[in-house]
């Protein structure tokens, strides 16, 4: 039978159809029930709850994080298990797919556009009438007197070029898989792997050195958001490359079938692109260039903390 057809049928016909439809699934109620504990646990965390002596802590939230792993683990399995054994994902199938992680990928997009709304926002109208708070935070300049800012030209451009290197490597693998050379591809793809564990190693050791906090002002706190979630969208597009490595060497990628992997690819290229934006707007000029008088503000700043000193004494 076509890899291209399925080998079982769906509906009470008995004749094969063009469409996949899924049959009954206890993950999506278990995934929903995954969810509600995690929820749950972080209520019980955030509010410091406890069971008579016992306080539930991390505990609640580890358990909900471990069961929607588990969930996602399953149920991607099952999908995998269709693809490859059942043969039913064919080209409507896959269009649909298709998609649903291109509409998945808009909504990511939206995702860091507030970010970078809020980062704007705040670097750009310093000297708002409406916000006398930010201006006394910033003193007119952006970025504020009081913060050392990361050298974008020292390990963020480093991480840059990593993660433009790794955005070849994943596509020299596409170019390999299209080919049918298995060997080459799981080689571009352990290094695909290699360069976001190194990125990742790389910003928490940034963030270990940072001479500020998130609870530094609103500099700190945009700015971890911002590179912190593309951290972590790095960590799962890692993870997500990961799995494709293991499924490239099991044989499951053919020239022909392998949108697995281009979803991953597709996701990794968002990751490269967010983080260019990231490192002009956030580390650039939000760190470097800026705006206002910022000599100025610093001495004004200097006069303050010089003023307050005498006023100690």
């Amino acid at each position: 039978m076509s890899e291209h057809t399925a080998d079982i049928s769906y509906g009470t016909t008995g004749e094969h159809h063009p469409y996949h439809l899924v049959r009954p699934s206890i993950w999506p109620l278990a995934g929903a029930l995954a969810g509600g504990i995690f929820a749950l646990g972080m209520i019980l965390f955030m509010h410091d709850v406890a069971w008579g002596d016992v306080k539930f802590g991390l505990w609640g939230p580890l358990l909900g994080v471990a069961a929607i792993l588990a969930v996602m683990g399953f149920w991607w399995k099952d999908v995998i298990g269709e693809s490859i054994h059942e043969h039913v994902h064919n080209k409507i199938t896959e269009r649909g797919l298709k998609l649903g992680m291109a509409l998945f990928i808009i909504s990511e997009i939206m995702f860091f556009s507030a970010f970078f709304g809020a980062f704007f926002d705040l670097s750009l109208f310093v000297d708002d009438v409406k916000q006398y708070l930010r201006h006394d935070y910033a003193m007119g300049v952006w970025p504020p007197p009081f913060i050392h800012p990361v050298d974008p030209f020292d390990l963020p451009f480093l991480m840059t070029m990593i993660l433009v290197l790794s955005g070849t490597t994943v596509t020299w693998a596409h170019h390999a898989i299209l080919h049918g050379q298995k060997n080459a591809a799981t080689t571009a793809l352990s290094l695909t792997v290699l360069l976001g564990l190194v990125f990742v190693g790389l910003q928490a050791f940034e963030y270990a050195h940072a001479h500020f906090k998130f609870g530094d002002g609103s500099f700190a706190s945009t700015f971890y958001m911002a590179t912190g979630f593309h951290g972590f969208h790095v960590i799962i597009g890692t993870i997500f490359l990961g799995v494709c490595l293991i499924r490239n060497m099991k044989g499951h990628f053919l020239p022909h079938r392998h949108f697995g992997f281009e979803a991953a690819a597709w996701y990794w290229h968002f990751v490269d692109i967010v983080w260019i934006f990231l490192f002009f707007a956030v580390y650039v000029w939000g760190g470097m260039v800026g705006i206002g008088d910022h000599e100025s503000a610093r001495a004004a700043l200097e006069a303050q903390a010089a003023s307050a000193g005498s006023a100690g004494e």
